[in-house]
């Protein structure tokens, strides 16, 4: 019966992704460039399901948006324009209601790695620089869409709860490994935006990016004995902690499921100022004073991991190893030692191999099958 269930659910998933496929996409190019206008206009057609408006500039975006009657589905966005840049403009949609969670992908030549940080943190979905390849464009713009379109569904399901009953059923949906989304932190980016964040820098040759590691210890024991709120209450402590004491190493960081996080710094002196295990634990203890069971919760962190690569796989590689050297810190530390014997939690892989169960990942590979842009070398 579980088989057939899941085999149902899979079948599901792929007609939604093929009624996606039969929708036409209302798309807002924004380019300075009339070459790029009138090529994205004409192409973009040709190869899906869109509806291709353009603007020279954010002014005439901004008005285009306002008096469009209905909302865009994806917005490409140039990011050196006369006037109102590219992310000013990014950051006033984001204040819009309607474009709360409208995929905006910034398509643009300008490679400073100021420019990408400050764009994913104002909100971009990702970053494509430009010469463009139109099938990459379509792979991303697609993606982007129907995990809009999940976001939109999960939060309408939560709005629409009216006990406690309720949304205890609700915070049930997820597990463990999933990558819960934490919201108010500036410098904190969604799973698949830090994916493409990592992406982007990886292209752009980087090599002087770190990553670091902060692991909830026995997250996993934590995870089975806590209500769902409580673990949300947690994870988004510990959220809110790595923000307010690494400011001065200006990282940027993602919540990675399993009780795991990870954090992006450039430069070894900006690494060296990321706040110590003992520093974030102390911080940590004060955010959750008002939960007495979660005063006693506590991190560990792996030392900073080199992300010199030459590939997406490669940078991929340096995530997995901070998140085991995380790993290995939490063992050294005698894991599990306050639990019986009996209690003992599983083995957690690094979040990084995890491979199902989570939305980002099944949205990809049934719309690309195993050949993900977010696979790329």
């Amino acid at each position: 019966m579980k088989h057939s269930t899941l085999g149902n659910d899979r079948f599901q998933k792929k007609l939604e992704i093929q009624a996606l496929r039969q929708v036409t996409l209302n798309v807002l190019v924004v380019d300075d460039e009339p070459s790029i206008l009138v090529l994205l206009q004409s192409a973009l057609p040709e190869l899906e399901n869109c509806k291709v408006s353009t603007a020279a500039s954010a002014e005439a975006a901004l008005k285009i948006v306002e008096t469009a009657e209905t909302p865009f589905d994806c917005l490409l966005v140039d990011i050196q324009m006369p006037g109102t840049s590219g992310i000013e403009l990014l950051r006033q949609l984001r204040r819009t209601p309607e474009y709360l969670e409208t995929p905006v992908i910034m398509l643009t030549a300008m490679t400073d790695q100021k420019y990408i940080e400050e764009a994913f943190l104002e909100g971009a979905f990702d970053y494509i620089t430009k010469p463009f390849d139109f099938f990459e464009l379509r792979s991303r713009m697609n993606a982007a869409h129907l995990l809009m379109m999940e976001r939109i569904k999960a939060q309408t399901s939560s709005a629409s709860l009216k006990n406690l009953r309720e949304e205890l059923d609700f915070n049930k949906q997820f597990s463990f490994d999933d990558p819960l989304s934490i919201e108010g932190l500036e410098r904190c980016l969604r799973y698949v935006e830090f994916d493409n964040y990592v992406d982007q820098l990886s292209r752009g040759r980087r090599f002087d990016s770190w990553v670091t590691a902060v692991k909830l210890q026995n997250a996993e024991y934590h995870f089975d004995i806590s209500d769902f709120g409580t673990f949300r209450h947690v994870i988004s402590g510990i959220g809110k902690c790595i923000e307010k004491t690494s400011m001065r190493a200006e990282g940027i960081f993602s919540y990675r499921g399993s009780g795991m996080f990870l954090i992006i710094t450039h430069g070894y002196g900006r690494t060296n100022r990321l706040p110590t295990e003992e520093v974030l634990n102390r911080k940590l203890r004060m955010v959750l004073s008002s939960r007495s069971s979660s005063a006693h919760l506590k991190t560990v962190m792996s030392s900073p991991v080199s992300m010199r690569s030459f590939s997406k796989s490669g940078a991929l590689t340096a995530l997995n190893q901070a998140c085991e050297k995380a790993n290995s810190r939490e063992n050294a530390l005698g894991k599990g030692s306050m639990i019986g014997s009996h209690m003992q939690p599983r083995t957690t892989p690094a979040p990084e191999k995890k491979a199902t169960g989570r939305l980002f990942e099944t949205v990809l590979r049934e719309l690309y099958g195993e050949n993900t842009y977010l696979d790329r070398s």
